[in-house]
């Protein structure tokens, strides 16, 4: 089947939905949103801590907020792109607000301001301890209620569309790479169907998955960085991987690891270790509330130190009515597994969390690819630089969405659909009757990047997750070649190719900067 859409948005989290109800909004062309499970299953969902944002005027303002970034990013920020986001988030919020998001209030009317580590000020809107669901819940009901809006659930794309697909050879010096749209994967015909867009998006979310322990759910393979890199597109910064510094510990090994906010350190959370002595203070002045790549990597070291498989998180200190009222679904989770969090101390470890990389893309969110947009955790707007301040990816990617939309909206009028592109030819293949080497094939992707790409890195471990990688890449490929497009196989492609990338990046920065930590390399001293 061939289908046409002016505007393919490839990916249905907050920078998904909101693009496509910015464009939609205009009602100057056809919007199809891809969903790769549903609408429901987003990375977005997942976010509990909340969306940073100027706010409260009386104590805050953009400047503090922007070196608070900046700090964050070890100083390899783009400031533009910093700029950007800190001055229209306070616009985006209230964009939020008008689609049906609820945020938490104070007696007084105002927002409910939290404060999480690496912020100077409280600025952290949220909802309760269920932010991403929240604003997920919101967009999805304005997007279902959006007659313009065609979602597909279910619909997973296997590969974006260029001239290399009408027989042209293209490398990464093509100066000109255009984007036609994607082949996606129907689940009711288990065919790979032709969508021709004039605009193609992609937001597909983050790529925690190919760890062994991440608070990210199990669809976030990394697959639209996968396809732009393969696609001749350029992808940056994939060695910064962010690891939150807790995720609940459990004695039996869930996907995803259920995530303890950084809000709940905001809120005077003591890291300690099980027997309650607390180890922040030798780490770093601001103690618990430090950046989230310092204090998983203290967590790593007395883990390491001590012999123990987790630490602690105390909130007893505090009032048990006002820590159930603030963290309501923490309480609850932690309750259901024999933990009252206000008279015991949470079990908590680092988990692979925020991909800081991805597609690089300008401050309109284009990439290198003519007519393809990247926005969301997939991109490299340069905001995060070496490491991500918390709760700003949601306010960067509904920002990044209001500006790629404009962009979009102005030039989508200048394309053609491309009749020329052929439509999926997998005559020869056969269905793969071979699972369990796909399965077996994504474990060891797991594990070779938790023990050899993890949040202490160096040059012996990184080459042999290369060697080990490439050899996955190689049975993969023949695979592929051989069977049928599946879901599965398609994410294992993406998973390897991530994996791949996040090596390589690692193994070509020669210094110890932001996320990324190695014992062969010095710490960099950057300059203010």
């Amino acid at each position: 089947m061939i289908y046409k859409y002016d505007f393919l948005v490839i990916g249905a989290g907050v920078a998904g939905m909101s693009y496509a109800l910015k464009v939609a909004r205009a009602k100057k062309g056809k919007v199809c949103l891809i969903c790769k499970t549903t609408l429901e299953e987003a990375n977005t969902s997942f976010a509990q801590g909340g969306v940073a944002s100027v706010t409260n005027l009386a104590v805050d303002d953009f400047d503090k907020h922007i070196e608070d970034t900046m700090i964050a990013g070890d100083y390899i920020s783009d400031r533009a792109a910093v700029e950007q986001v800190v001055r229209n988030a306070p616009e985006q919020v209230m964009e939020l607000v008008k689609w049906g998001v609820n945020f938490d209030r104070n007696e007084n009317g105002d927002f409910d301001l939290h404060r999480e580590g690496g912020h100077s000020e409280f600025r952290i809107l949220h909802h309760a301890d269920d932010t991403g669901a929240e604003i997920q819940r919101g967009l999805m009901a304005a997007v279902r209620a959006c007659p313009d809006i065609i979602v597909k659930e279910n619909h997973f794309a296997v590969e974006i569309i260029t001239q290399h697909h009408l027989g042209a050879r293209v490398t990464r010096r093509t100066p000109y790479i255009n984007c036609y749209g994607a082949y996606v994967l129907n689940p009711d015909t288990q065919k790979v169907d032709t969508y021709l867009s004039k605009v193609t998006l992609m937001c597909t979310g983050g790529c925690g998955a190919v760890y062994q322990t991440t608070s990210n759910p199990v669809i976030a393979t990394g697959d639209g960085i996968a396809m732009v890199y393969r696609a001749k597109g350029t992808v940056a910064d994939m060695e910064f991987v962010q690891f939150h510094p807790t995720v609940l510990h459990s004695p039996t090994e869930t996907h995803p690891a259920f995530l303890i906010t950084e809000a709940m350190r905001g809120y005077g959370g003591i890291l300690r270790l099980p027997n309650g002595e607390s180890f922040m203070e030798k780490y770093d002045e601001r103690l618990s509330l430090a950046p989230r790549d310092i204090v998983a990597r203290a967590i790593d070291k007395e883990m390491k130190i001590h012999g123990i498989d987790h630490v602690c998180l105390d909130v007893t200190h505090k009032d048990a009515e006002e820590t159930k009222h603030h963290f309501p679904n923490i309480y609850q989770k932690c309750k259901s597994m024999g933990i009252d969090i206000t008279t015991d101390y949470i079990p908590v470890r680092p988990a692979a969390h925020y991909m800081c990389g991805g597609i690089k893309v300008d401050l309109n969110g284009c990439s290198s690819i003519d007519r393809l947009y990247a926005i969301g955790e997939c991109s490299c707007t340069g905001l995060h630089g070496g490491n991500r301040l918390a709760s700003n990816s949601l306010i960067e990617a509904v920002v990044y969405a209001d500006k790629a939309a404009k962009h979009s909206l102005e030039h989508f009028e200048l394309y053609d659909f491309n009749d020329k592109v052929p439509e999926w030819n997998d005559e020869g293949t056969m269905s793969n009757e071979e699972q369990v080497l796909i399965t077996q094939s994504v474990k060891e992707v797991g594990e070779i990047m938790s023990n050899y790409v993890g949040i202490v890195r160096s040059d012996l471990r990184l080459k042999r997750a290369w060697d080990r990688l490439d050899m996955l890449y190689e049975e993969t490929e023949n695979l592929f070649k051989r069977v049928k497009a599946s879901k599965d196989i398609c994410e294992l492609r993406n998973m390897i190719n991530v994996g791949y990338l996040i090596t390589r990046m690692a193994i070509e920065r020669k210094e110890c900067r932001g996320l990324h930590f190695t014992i062969d390399y010095p710490v960099h001293a950057y300059d203010k």
